[in-house]
């Protein structure tokens, strides 16, 4: 699939224009026949025989870029100074930074937000260690731990290159839940490595937010270190993707007039999201669900099938499919994408039953062109922004934490993922729903406040359930 121009790729353009009536519209033409899309024109210096201009567009990549470049070089009177990368130079210096809360205008603050004052707090927390909740930046910190071996779709790309996301999901921690995260990008893809790693720097945080961690060792990695801290421990590629996509599924089903319970639901990918998704599916309540991977429908009797799909297998196929994802496709109700771009066609989409819904949530190319599949599904969402219905992580995360720290719960239960699965579902009223908006928009102001309520109250009911069993 041939991507559309996005604001990702755009550059802006440093021009030296002749002086003329016609200058700005042929810079504006230029682009356009080279497949851009100008978004700003400025100019910025004029004399009597030029004009600067800085021109900004969004393109399809760097390939794309190069050749607006070119058409723009090609006009005459025009002289290309300089053209920059928009999206590097909001990067350039790393996107976060570190700043005192308090002031330290005199001897007197300094007395108190370090020594000797600082040593009373010391004191304090080493007598009563849960003060530290309340004395220190461990209120409102989590951790965003990755090894870089499951970046976005780059795969492994290691733990320098992997840093920029952990920056922006920091970023994003901080625009819509108000919690302040902070990046670590471990050098070791060795499970008791990053388990020890973990526990020895948790005492500075609140949380751990587990990220693109490659699968089967996500699994471990996530269950060692649940059962060895006492601070919530979410791994946003599997839960936060699972919240989103249930609460899509949710509503889209609701637009279709369809049941949980019912539906035929074919999975495409069963790794660390697809598991995470599927888990929840099945404790939402569907009951036909067939997942597939590369090489066909996970089941029982598949010759060599790995360990890590033996739960799979043994909890979906109620009606024993075999055979590709193609076949499995037929008649089904749903389809959930989260494997590889471009593993079906809108011909597969036509086979599925009436007023289907398509989820192909491969990024940054989806399972299937949105475009093809809206010709025959009723519902299509992908992970895309520039699509209708992104499933986008960033609708979960922000809340899901928020919820949890001002909670100070110490766990992450299914309880607890269903309940901001269905909060976030209610963001978009009764009155809204449609086929091109089942999920709110991330900017929606209600988003992290829903699912944090939810989550804490989720929380005070698990609690509440511990405290009423008797002791044995």
């Amino acid at each position: 699939m041939s991507s559309a121009p996005s604001v990702s790729s755009s550059i802006t353009v440093r021009l030296e224009v002749r002086a003329r009536p016609t200058a700005v519209s042929e810079l504006t033409t230029a682009i356009e026949h080279a497949g851009g899309i100008v978004t700003a024109l400025d100019v910025t210096t004029s004399g009597h025989e030029r004009i600067g201009v800085d021109v900004t567009c969004a393109t399809r990549g760097e390939e794309h870029a190069a050749e607006i470049v070119e058409a723009l070089r090609a006009l005459a009177g025009v002289v290309v100074d300089r053209v920059s990368d928009r999206t590097f130079l909001m990067h350039l210096g790393g996107k976060l930074s570190i700043e005192s809360k308090v002031p330290i205008r005199n001897r007197d603050d300094l007395s108190m937000v370090y020594t000797p004052g600082v040593a009373r707090v010391c004191e304090a927390i080493a007598a009563r260690p849960e003060d530290a909740r309340n004395l220190t930046i461990k209120r409102n910190t989590i951790a965003v731990v990755t090894d870089g071996t499951a970046v976005l779709g780059l795969g492994d790309i290691g733990p320098l290159a992997a840093l920029p996301v952990m920056e922006g999901k920091a970023a994003l921690f901080k625009r819509f839940g108000d919690i302040d995260a902070f990046p670590i990008a471990l050098d070791t893809t060795d499970v008791d490595q990053i388990v020890e790693t973990v526990c020895a720097i948790a005492p500075v945080f609140a949380g751990i937010n587990l990220e693109d961690i490659s699968a089967p060792r996500c699994f471990e990695v996530e269950r060692r270190l649940r059962e060895r801290l006492d601070i919530p421990v979410f791994h946003d590629d599997q839960h936060g993707t699972a919240i989103v996509a249930l609460a899509a599924l949710t509503n889209a089903l609701k637009v279709v007039g369809k049941d949980m319970g019912t539906v035929r639901i074919v999975m495409s990918g069963a790794g660390a999201a697809g598991t995470a998704v599927l888990k929840l599916l099945l404790a939402a309540g569907a009951r036909d669900v067939v997942v597939c991977d590369i090489e066909g429908v996970v089941h029982t009797g598949r010759p060599g099938l790995h360990e890590s799909l033996r739960w799979t297998a043994e909890h979906t196929n109620p009606r024993a499919a075999t055979g590709p994802l193609r076949a499995a496709l037929a008649d089904a109700d749903v389809f959930i994408g989260l494997s590889a771009p471009d593993i079906l066609t809108g011909d597969d989409i036509a086979t599925m039953a009436p007023d289907s819904i398509v989820f192909a949530m491969a990024n940054p190319r989806p399972e299937v062109d949105p475009d093809e599949a809206a010709q025959h599904a009723a519902i299509v969402g992908t992970g895309r922004s520039d699509f209708a219905n992104q499933i986008n992580n960033v609708l979960a995360f922000p809340g899901v934490f928020r919820g949890l720290l001002d909670s100070h719960s110490h766990r992450v239960t299914d309880a607890l993922l269903l309940a901001a699965a269905r909060a976030l579902a209610s963001v978009v009223g009764a009155d809204e729903l449609n086929p091109t908006y089942i999920v709110p928009s991330v900017f929606n102001p209600e988003v992290t406040t829903r699912v944090a309520a939810a989550v804490q109250e989720a929380v005070r009911l698990g609690d509440e359930a511990r405290e009423a069993v008797p002791a044995p």
